[in-house]
């Protein structure tokens, strides 16, 4: 009999890139805490969102991994080295699928790792809210072949199947303690939070000009003696020809970027915030172990 009237348990998000991961953790976080965009690649670090549930005594810790994928890059090998490390840590996975896509090859490769990780799986069908009755039907009947614990479909952008599928996730875990304060809903340090909330906002301009050259590094963080937190920022880029898009014409990008980044940081620090964001070029970063260290991946 444990001595634990709480449960807890570390829950692993998987799919390939683009099924909305990280839209899933904000929805059952209840808020931002995983940056999003229409672009795969976009999350590099294993965000964890934490959701603590008073009424049934049970604190979910959801592990956001980077889609995985085959590997070009050596930053594609340390991303998909996090994704095996969080399933081994994990004590159930949600599998998220896109209902708007047939099951393909990307997805049945996903389905072998978590059974051969021996991990409790629950499938959930994501963007039912833009899919047709009978895709979704289609769709789960292919996944139910794979014979996990449950498949519930959602939509992560409306928040629509939150319910049933946060049941069907304290369902697995097990008895233990809360490992984060009750109000804790991330675990990441500042600095990672705003460097990861300016870097969403680049993404959402540059379109498809450069989403995977593009590190955002947070430098230094104060409050100064006016009581307005300042926050230095470095965008690093692969090339001088990168340098001039993400600046934009006559500054038009950073600036942008930077009056759309404050409200965000200064709701997420509950203070002022002066953002000073410059632009560097690190040359081929994303090839360099050395680069990869100090841009911390």
């Amino acid at each position: 009999m444990s001595h634990f009237d709480t449960r807890s348990g570390f829950i692993s998000i998987v799919g390939r890139p683009n099924v909305g991961k990280s839209t899933l953790v904000n929805a059952l976080v209840g808020e931002k805490v995983a940056i999003t965009s229409s672009r795969p690649q976009t999350t590099r670090n294993t965000i964890r969102g934490i959701v603590t549930l008073p009424d049934d005594n049970t604190q979910l810790v959801l592990i956001d991994t980077p889609g995985i994928h085959k590997p070009k890059t050596a930053l594609g090998e340390r991303l998909n080295t996090l994704v095996y490390g969080s399933l081994a840590e994990a004590d159930a996975a949600v599998f998220v699928l896109d209902a708007t896509q047939p099951i393909g090859p990307g997805d049945r490769l996903i389905a072998e790792r978590l059974k051969t990780a021996g991990v409790r799986v629950v499938v959930a069908l994501n963007k039912i809210d833009i899919s047709a009755p009978t895709e979704i039907i289609g769709q789960l009947g292919q996944a139910g072949e794979w014979d996990f614990e449950a498949y519930v479909p959602v939509s992560a952008k409306t928040a629509d199947g939150m319910e049933p599928l946060t049941a069907e996730l304290v369902s697995l875990c097990e008895p233990g303690p809360f490992f984060f304060p009750p109000d804790a809903i991330s675990d990441q340090p500042d600095k990672l939070l705003a460097a990861e909330l300016i870097r969403e906002k680049f993404l959402a301009r540059l379109r498809e000009e450069l989403p995977h050259s593009l590190a955002v590094v947070v430098d230094e963080m104060e409050t100064q003696e006016n009581g307005v937190f300042r926050i230095e920022a470095t965008a690093y880029v692969e090339r001088e020809s990168q340098k001039g898009m993400v600046i934009g014409k006559g500054g038009s990008i950073v600036r942008a970027v930077g009056t759309e980044a404050r409200p965000e940081l200064e709701k997420l620090f509950g203070t002022r915030v002066f953002l000073d964001l410059r632009v560097k070029v690190e040359k081929d970063w994303q090839r360099r172990p050395d680069s990869l260290d100090r841009l911390g991946f």
